[in-house]
């Protein structure tokens, strides 16, 4: 793409001022106050000097066609990126809107109260993060001023971070539950403060952004603004810095504690089934001990035989389903950071890579917030009742 620059210089050859003229044929002279003007076409009809300036003696003006780098344009990666944004909104509001209504009315349970709160992190990144993206790809440059940057950095980066840390909460909530079912004294209490607790952390961690953020101009194309760090940092030092603890703080101290956590629940596990059966048969005896050393003193003797294979399959049913919630979130976001990894380890032959990827990979990472409520319908029937009740009203509405 290419767009037609007036440049104004003074005799000495300082830039008064550069503009874009969205014109479609625009001839190639320069202009000065007295009059005097050089051209290639006959009559200069095609512009007009910007009236609320005034020229002296000197000030030499020219017309010429640039053509913009890709970054600059809206081209057909920026619009399959839209595309893809566009998709992932759809399904992350519709999924997650179903999650917190299914759950709302029932938040007894630590599990469902932390489905919650992981849908509402979802539909943050899925309502501030996605509109966002789809808006700055079809503008490609930053429209809205400097507030509005710093403001928007800082959402962006909170919905991601507290993905993140409500999805660490359900690995550790799980992790006390079974190896430490016997600790169940103020276990909601204890839920709530770790939720409140990861919405207070991801605020303080994406505060920076809002301070490192900015609006920028380019230096050759004056007229661009765009929201980055560009000139920030004093060195490149300080942007590295700055760049693993982003990387620490949004991914590895988070996948750490989760691999840790359900690494231990592993091993808890597959003790009591050694422990009990030896023959890797569960044994009524076996069933018995692991309902015993997994729900309070006090429900022991409720229990009945008839349910303790359906508490069995309760329990394992709700460690699958979060276990499947914390794989998708190192599916999704591992690549992503491994390519940012690799471009620390080494920078001139990351820099080569095809923006293609670099797109595809970000696309993928955000798709985490789509694949939580769908785990969660897998393994949830009132969520399905849910769905299926708002495809029928939705079918009626559509058809006359």
């Amino acid at each position: 793409m290419s767009v037609h620059i007036r440049e104004c210089l003074f005799s000495n050859g300082s830039l008064l001022f550069t503009e874009v003229l969205q014109l479609d044929s625009v001839p190639s002279f320069t202009w000065n106050k007295s009059g005097d003007h050089s051209s290639n076409a006959s009559t200069p009809t095609n512009w007009e000097i910007h009236s609320g300036l005034t020229f002296g003696q000197g000030v030499n003006c020219s017309v010429h066609k640039v053509d913009l780098p890709r970054e600059m344009t809206f081209n057909e990666e920026t619009l399959i990126s839209v595309v893809a944004y566009c998709c992932i909104f759809l399904i992350a509001l519709v999924g997650n809107l179903l999650v917190f209504t299914t759950l709302w009315g029932d938040r007894r349970s630590r599990v469902n109260l932390c489905i919650l709160h992981l849908s509402v992190a979802d539909l943050f990144v899925a309502c501030i993060f996605l509109p966002l993206e789809v808006t700055w790809h079809i503008t490609v440059s930053w429209r809205a001023g400097d507030l509005v940057c710093r403001l928007c950095m800082l959402l962006r980066a909170y919905g991601f971070y507290l993905s993140s840390y409500i999805t660490v909460v359900i690995a550790i909530d799980r992790y006390m539950s079974i190896v430490h079912p016997l600790v169940l004294s103020c276990s909601i209490k204890r839920c709530k403060i770790m939720l409140t607790s990861a919405y207070v952390i991801s605020f303080l961690f994406s505060l920076p952004q809002s301070v490192i953020f900015h609006l920028e101009y380019h230096p050759v194309f004056t007229w661009f603004s765009q929201c980055i760090t560009f000139n920030f940092f004093s060195s490149e030092l300080d942007e590295m810095v700055y760049d693993v603890f982003v990387f620490v703080a949004v991914y590895a101290a988070p996948l750490l504690i989760m691999v840790t956590m359900y690494t231990l629940i592993l091993i808890k596990l597959c003790r009591q089934h050694t422990k009990h059966d030896v023959t890797g048969k569960p044994s009524s005896h076996a069933i018995k001990r692991l309902i015993q050393e997994t729900l309070p003193a006090h429900l022991h003797p409720r229990l009945r035989c008839s349910r303790t294979g359906y508490l069995i399959k309760a329990r394992m049913k709700t460690f699958k389903m979060t276990l499947c919630i914390v794989c998708a979130f190192i599916l999704c976001w591992t690549p992503n950071f491994l390519v940012i990894l690799y471009y620390w380890l080494a920078k001139d032959s990351a820099s080569q890579m095809d923006s293609k990827t670099k797109r595809i990979l970000l696309i993928f990472a955000v798709s985490n917030s789509c694949l939580d409520p769908l785990i969660y319908g897998m393994f949830t029937t009132s969520f399905q009742r849910k769905f299926k009740k708002w495809k029928e009203y939705v079918y009626q509405i559509c058809t006359p």
